[in-house]
């Protein structure tokens, strides 16, 4: 269907915990546009959080929105109950028609709605209906999940708090950031913990830490522990470190890699000293390198 794709909840919750500045990037008028296409009795019972029950007319059927741009917004996203193709009848689909008519970009329909959804991230289930700039841009915002209920990618705050911890059932957590309350707080919790802890600096080296981080990773996915990475602000050295992850676990490219990573934290940006390094990562793990860092992507 034109202008109509299926979307991972994943995707949703990555797009729900952007952030610029240390604010929620649901406070940008152009960020997100969520729908909720249920029922108005389904709606007011619990729903995504900042989603919007979408609009229909005396007879029904669903009409544009009098509030917002659809056309401006980078990203148009509805889900309905359980909806799971684009080609079934149903609320998300009739409703994403009808946005795709204005949207400049493909708009999403959620792959198991709400249902599936809210059962993955109960914790963003609410039934606030109305919120102010302040309100948005103060909304507690999640590490990004990388791989579903195994990796995760954030900031020192994130991996400091306790409630987010809890919520997304953290058991282990690598540290590319020195930090004494991160540490104090997986003390507590008797979390499994590694800390690599190296200045977000050119010259700084991350190389010679990859294989341990890799294998302390990949031991928790053994024992079924989903993991956090973390650096000071989450941008530079943790996502470096997810990078290489995915090389040698799903055996990327680099630059395989870094489209992943940009899908899931499109502000993430290591640096060149880090993007050289992980360079050097492509051909230990590939045996060659494949990906000209050179290219303006990078």
């Amino acid at each position: 269907m034109d202008g109509v794709t299926l979307c991972e909840p994943l995707e949703l919750f990555n797009l729900l915990n952007q952030q610029r500045g240390g604010l929620s990037r649901l406070a940008e008028i152009n960020h997100l546009y969520l729908i909720d296409a249920r029922e108005r009795q389904d709606y007011h019972t619990g729903h995504i959080v900042t989603a919007k029950n979408a609009k229909t007319d005396s007879e029904g059927a669903f009409v544009l929105p009098e509030w917002g741009d659809v056309d401006g917004m980078q990203h148009v996203v509805v889900y309905d109950d359980s909806t799971s193709s684009v080609q079934d009848p149903g609320r998300a689909v009739d409703c994403a028609r009808v946005l795709a008519r204005m949207s400049l970009h493909p708009v999403h329909i959620v792959r198991g709605g709400f249902q599936t959804f809210s059962a993955l991230y109960t914790f963003l289930r609410t039934e606030k209906i109305l919120y102010t700039v302040t309100e948005l841009e103060k909304l507690r915002v999640y590490p990004v999940e990388v791989i579903p209920g195994l990796l995760y990618m954030g900031d020192l705050n994130q991996g400091s708090d306790s409630s987010i911890l809890k919520d997304l059932k953290i058991r282990a957590v690598v540290n590319i950031a020195q930090s004494d309350t991160l540490e104090s707080t997986f003390a507590h919790e008797k979390q499994a913990m590694l800390s690599i802890p190296v200045e977000d600096s050119v010259t700084s080296d991350l190389y010679s830490s990859f294989e341990k981080i890799c294998g302390f990773i990949g031991s928790n996915f053994d024992l079924g522990s989903r993991v956090l990475i973390v650096s000071r602000l989450g941008r530079s050295r943790c996502s470096a470190v997810t990078i290489a992850f995915l090389m040698q676990h799903f055996k990327y490219t680099l630059e395989e890699a870094w489209r992943y990573m940009l899908k899931c934290k499109p502000l993430m940006r290591p640096n060149t000293g880090f993007l050289q390094q992980l360079s050097d990562w492509e051909l230990h793990t590939k045996g060659t390198k494949l990906t000209d860092i050179s290219q303006s992507c990078f």
